[in-house]
């Protein structure tokens, strides 16, 4: 999946992101502002997005500060708690009040969900490697998409329970506010275009009132959301770029995905340490699971890794070989510079610099085997 879904809890888990998933994934100074870290990371900072902003008095795109994270994420509070919460106190209210003020219904545990939207490798190496309009383009097909999706989380995926024992179900009435914080690069040094965005799970319900997100449906629509994603993001880079996108096989026996056609496979090689790694652990994993479930009783029945099962393990793989944290910032050119010199003396140079050219050629070469009028009962 090109879309991963982890929970965000107060307390160890949200600081762990303020201390380095949302300081660009290094190790923030003991000292300085998150803003500070994130520009000695060479990463730009948070933006609000999402229509349950106006409940909240924030703006699309406006910039998301430390205390507002702080507020929302790691406290389960309105993001402006503490300027609410100062206003009440000059306007004569007592401490209690002045709390309640900033207070998005009842104190939870779970306050946020953390999607990470990352575009498949032909499109973030076309990215890597392309010229400012190219990736100007894919920025935009990317934060687009993003964008979507969240959207249909809010019509779809997105239920507060109400009523005795939560049996009702209903939708945010005005949607979802989230903070989305874009990074560069992958664990392993290689390119990685991907977005963070931290969902807040509070929402208004229709009576007014604060409620939490259920975040067990949410994580059960993980796959349609990773799916609406792939589907959005590739038809808006072809869109824009005029390339086309291929199935390729990437574990035998699976299903294949979709990516753009014409992108060499050895490029998409040279990304891979890092799953290497992975799946090399992961069938490690896989065999001492097999092993561990095996019924000696019932010889006739081999046991099966289910896709359930596969999903938990390539987790604890990816923990397993999870390199440390870098210790130095890079900017955006000084990463290209080193992924291009990286590229080329695997490839070439003539290659790197022509990824767009081949794209295009293998895209003309299906169009031209592409009747141009579908027989839309046929497709069907």
């Amino acid at each position: 999946m090109t879309m991963d879904v982890e929970l965000v809890t107060v307390g160890q888990r949200y600081r762990y992101y303020m201390r380095q998933v949302l300081a660009g994934h290094g190790s923030r100074p003991a000292r300085g502002s998150l803003r500070e870290a994130q520009a000695q990371a060479g990463v730009p900072a948070g933006r609000w997005m999402g229509r349950g902003l106006a409940a909240l008095g924030l703006s699309e795109g406006e910039e998301v500060t430390e205390d507002q994270l702080r507020n929302l994420f790691g406290e389960g509070r309105h993001p402006d708690a503490g300027r609410i919460g100062a206003r009440e106190l000059a306007a004569g209210r007592l401490p209690e009040a002045a709390e309640r003020a900033g207070a998005l219904g009842r104190r939870v545990k779970v306050t946020g969900a953390d999607l990470v939207f990352r575009p498949p490798p032909t499109v973030y190496l076309m990215w890597a490697f392309g010229d400012e309009e190219t990736r100007r383009v894919i920025e935009a097909a990317h934060e687009w998409a993003i964008g979507r999706v969240l959207e249909w989380i809010e019509d779809q995926a997105a239920v507060i329970r109400i009523g005795a024992q939560g049996v009702r179900e209903v939708r945010p009435v005005d949607g979802l506010a989230a903070a989305r914080f874009r990074h560069y690069e992958a664990r392993s040094g290689r390119p990685l275009l991907h977005d963070h965005l931290i969902l807040s799970l509070r929402g208004l319900r229709p009576d007014g009132k604060w409620g939490a997100v259920h975040s067990t449906t949410l994580l059960r629509n993980t796959v349609a959301a990773s799916a609406l994603y792939d589907e959005l993001v590739l038809a808006a880079v072809c869109s824009g770029l005029g390339v086309a996108t291929e199935p390729r096989t990437v574990t035998p026996g699976r299903r294949p995905v979709m990516e753009i056609a014409g992108i060499p496979h050895d490029l998409i090689a040279w990304t891979a340490r890092r799953s290497d790694q992975i799946t090399a652990c992961r069938t490690e994993l896989e065999r001492e699971y097999v092993t561990a479930v095996d019924d000696d009783r019932n010889p006739k029945y081999a046991p099966v890794v289910s896709e359930r099962a596969r999903a938990r393990l390539n987790k604890m793989a990816a923990r397993q070989t999870r390199p440390p944290k870098r210790t130095t910032a890079r900017s955006l050119a000084e990463l290209r510079e080193l992924w291009r010199d990286s590229a080329v003396r695997k490839l070439g140079a003539a290659l790197i610099d022509s990824l767009l050219d081949l794209a295009r050629v293998a895209a003309a070469a299906i169009r031209a085997r592409v009747p141009a009028v579908v027989d839309l009962a046929l497709a069907a």
